[in-house]
């Protein structure tokens, strides 16, 4: 008899993981780690420099909260930035800076993005997130899930950036797992640059042939007026 597969609370906490540091090191161009080892917390904070949390509900209820220092909020804001064409010149130097809070609150929404995609393909249920909040601190704050858990866990992990600054992933969820009960297929996500080259293909095919059918009728037309 086949043996169900089981997802727990910590293969949901790799794929957020995953998720983080995907979208960061795809946004930065730079490389984000994670520690392989994960620490059991019994409560979840906003911590100084810099706090981020999101709330997500759905197949399952819980709290994502990113604390960076100020060296890593600065050096993701600037990579960031940087890679998306603004000169070095142009960027914010504290990171108490709105423009530092709206880029991290962006970057939180789309790791977020991913993770809830993730659920959706290879957990088949459905999660929902609000929208990001950030906040500049000098003091710790503590956080609690706005929902009825029975079991709440609480877990965090260890992040680095490419120059070795450090930031803390702390997700809040109610215990569960799920069980596989039939194999299925997950479909991968289209890549945005493959569709584009197919979009290119399909363009310059059609134009091929647009030009060899004006070859034709030439050829035709030559071939009427010599009386053949």
């Amino acid at each position: 008899m086949r043996k169900n597969k089981t997802i727990t609370t910590e293969d949901i906490l790799l794929k957020l993981c995953q998720s983080v540091s995907t979208v960061l090191s795809s946004a930065t161009n730079e490389n984000v780690t994670y520690s392989a080892m994960v620490q059991k917390i019994s409560k979840t904070s906003l911590k100084p420099d810099f706090g981020c949390f999101v709330l997500f509900d759905g197949g399952f209820s819980g709290l994502v909260v990113i604390n960076f220092t100020a060296k890593a909020a600065m050096e993701l804001y600037s990579s960031y930035m940087i890679n998306m064409g603004i000169p070095e010149e142009e960027l914010a130097v504290l990171h108490t800076s709105d423009e530092v809070g709206d880029v991290l609150g962006e970057l939180m929404n789309q790791l977020v993005g991913d993770f809830t995609n993730k659920v959706r393909k290879e957990l088949q249920t459905n999660i929902t997130q609000n929208q990001p909040k950030m906040l500049a601190l000098n003091k710790q704050v503590n956080l609690s899930v706005d929902t009825n858990l029975d079991r709440p866990q609480a877990r965090r992990v260890t992040f680095s950036t490419q120059n070795n600054n450090i930031f803390y992933l702390e997700l809040a969820m109610d215990k569960t797992e799920f069980i596989q009960l039939e194999e299925f297929e997950v479909q991968e996500d289209e890549s945005p640059d493959a569709i584009l080259e197919e979009a290119r293909q399909k363009m310059s095919a059609d134009k091929s042939d647009v030009n060899q059918d004006n070859d034709q009728d030439s050829n035709s037309d030559l071939l009427d007026e010599l009386g053949i």
